[in-house]
């Protein structure tokens, strides 16, 4: 890629190269715009930059867990129990070098680097239904989106083709289909438990996870084929089969020439000319020199993640945004949304004790919304719903080794598998909450003389509520399918802890109580696009990812035709 040049003027610039940030560079790039990319981390080149995708557990001390002084530097990371193992810990932010502060606790967990969280990220891809854009306005929670399905079905469409994504269609409301590569395999306890389900229950279903690995042939990139099953993937893939920037839409840039990317940069603030109304540029300082540098571009895209986006508004202060570019709403930083989830139940399962099934696949089932959608499936006690995810597996010798701990008993428990386990886990819809919110504490500054951010966020009656019947409907399911010694599963943590920020910038149709508009432009300054996280109205229920996608490459078209027509 062209690193950095000493050039200061671009026709756009992006902030950030993570899943937004790198179909933004792509879509400008391609559509013929001399395109910055400012990533405020290190660079990371696909496939080589990947240093533990082919280690094992034995070629770590302790398989891998981080010791005690690990954890001091990555303390909230940690928080996660799995993105600090020695084998994935270098793609987690040290928390003494980028703190922040907490109110109430928020699990920020963050990767800075080319590619950003497209490289560790759960690549569980669904649409949002007309379900999910519609409910604030049926309920009167917080403010309607701009939008509805209509609006982002071609480009859900044009993101799945280009990503690929593997998944069935159902024909479900409030999940709508897609363009799907063929599904990956559930097991045969999986398999019961869809019978099962199907037997007793007019209201729900089982299938197999939407997710962003190819199955079939290949996508565009470099040199992505199809998903090995081997469930590395939070290491980086070296065979790109699940979509990431750096094996994507970054090299898609790339290609057309128009790409120059400028990693260690720190955007800390758009620049405002109060005679055009426009955004001039940003304004960075280098990681590693601390030199401070503008660069101008006559389009902005802010795509540096929900909270990292609404930092860099809130901080660019003027005489025309005293309280942050575009807040005349006073809503920016505000609405902080995420999904709770971690609530549900497991158990065993005797039976098929003759089935194995053949490598690790990277995904697990998804039993789609059935709350909230209309007659008999309408709550008293909570307001929108939840999905599953899971699945079966074989338990290994480690269950029996206290018992089993030498001789010929041990090495027949390691050589045989263990009984089948079957775990559903919710994740669900948290209303955005004008009081749940970040700001900027400039009392409190970083390495780099920056303000730190501060949370004030917690989840309320609403998720709690709905939470019950999160272990009370997965217990049920899986007593109903023959499961025994079944347990509920309730560990709530705290926001963030999904990894799913959203809402600090909202989309609205009125400027006086939103940020965004319908093609995710700050309604005050034409020329900045927010395309990340941070533009979601409500949070559904799905994983979102693949929303910001479709958003991004939306906005993306909307933003060149704009320009040619002379209107940023």
């Amino acid at each position: 890629m062209n690193i950095t040049k000493d050039v200061n003027s671009y026709d756009a610039i992006v902030v950030g190269s993570g899943i937004s940030g790198g179909w933004a560079a792509k879509e400008l790039c391609e559509k013929g715009l001399k395109t910055l990319v400012l990533e405020r981390g290190r660079m990371v080149n696909h496939p080589t930059d990947y240093p533990t995708a082919n280690l094992d557990p034995w070629d770590y001390p302790n398989a891998g867990k981080p010791t005690q002084e690990d954890i001091k530097r990555q303390e909230k990371q940690h928080r996660t129990g799995y993105t600090t193992r020695k084998y994935r810990s270098h793609f987690f932010v040290d928390d003494i070098e980028h703190p922040y502060n907490e109110t109430k606790r928020f699990d920020w967990i963050r990767g800075y680097h080319v590619g950003g969280r497209s490289l560790m990220w759960g690549r569980q891809s669904y649409r949002l239904s007309d379900i999910d854009f519609e409910a604030n306005a049926k309920e009167g929670i917080a403010v309607d989106w701009p939008i509805r399905y209509k609006d982002l079905a071609p480009w859900y469409d044009y993101v799945e083709e280009y990503i690929g994504v593997s998944g069935q269609n159902l024909g479900l409301k409030q999940l709508p289909d897609g363009k799907f590569l063929k599904p990956m395999e559930l097991n045969c306890v999986e398999t019961h438990l869809k019978d099962s389900i199907a037997d007793n229950y007019e209201d729900r279903l089982l299938t197999i996870g939407r997710t962003a690995h190819i199955t079939e042939g290949t996508k565009p990139g470099k040199g992505r084929v199809n998903c090995q099953y081997r469930n590395r993937c939070m290491r980086g893939c070296p065979f790109g089969a699940y979509f990431s920037s750096n094996s994507s839409t970054l090299p898609a840039a790339e290609a057309t020439g128009n790409l120059t990317i400028r990693p260690n940069s720190i955007v800390y603030e758009v620049v405002y000319d109060k005679d055009s109304k426009k955004a001039t540029g940003v304004k960075i300082i280098d990681a590693e020199t601390n030199k401070t540098i503008e660069y101008k571009a006559k389009v902005i895209f802010l795509c540096a993640s929900a909270i990292a986006s609404t930092y860099i508004l809130l901080n660019s202060k003027s005489d025309r945004f005293p309280d942050g570019m575009g807040n005349d709403s006073g809503e920016l930083g505000h609405n902080i949304m995420d999904h709770h989830f971690k609530a549900g139940a497991y158990g065993k399962f005797d039976g098929f004790n003759d089935k194995y099934y053949s490598g690790r696949r990277p995904n697990g089932i998804y039993i789609p919304r059935f709350r909230n959608l209309g007659g008999d499936t309408n709550q008293k006690s909570f307001l929108r719903g939840y999905g599953y995810q899971g699945g079966a597996s074989r338990q290994d010798w480690s269950g029996s080794i206290r018992e089993l701990s030498y001789g010929k008993a041990l090495k027949e428990a390691i050589m045989q598998p263990g009984g089948w386990t079957m775990g559903l886990m919710g994740f669900g819809e948290t209303l955005p909450y004008h009081e749940n919110l970040m700001f900027l504490d400039y009392d409190k500054k970083d390495k780099w003389g920056l303000p730190t951010v501060t949370f004030d966020a917690e989840f309320k009656e609403n998720e709690l509520n709905m939470r019950k019947d999160m272990i009370q409907q997965g217990m049920e399911m899986l007593d109903k399918a023959g499961f025994k010694d079944i347990k509920p599963m309730d560990s709530i943590g705290a926001p963030g802890l999904g990894i799913h920020e959203m809402g600090t910038a909202r989309m609205g149709r009125d400027p006086k109580t939103s940020v965004l508009n319908k093609y995710n432009q700050v309604h005050s300054v034409k020329n900045v696009f927010v395309t990340d996280g941070a533009a979601m109205t409500s949070s559904a229920c799905q994983n979102p990812s693949l929303t910001y996608m479709a958003m991004t490459a939306r906005a993306a078209n909307y933003a060149v035709s704009e320009l040619k027509k002379g209107n940023l």
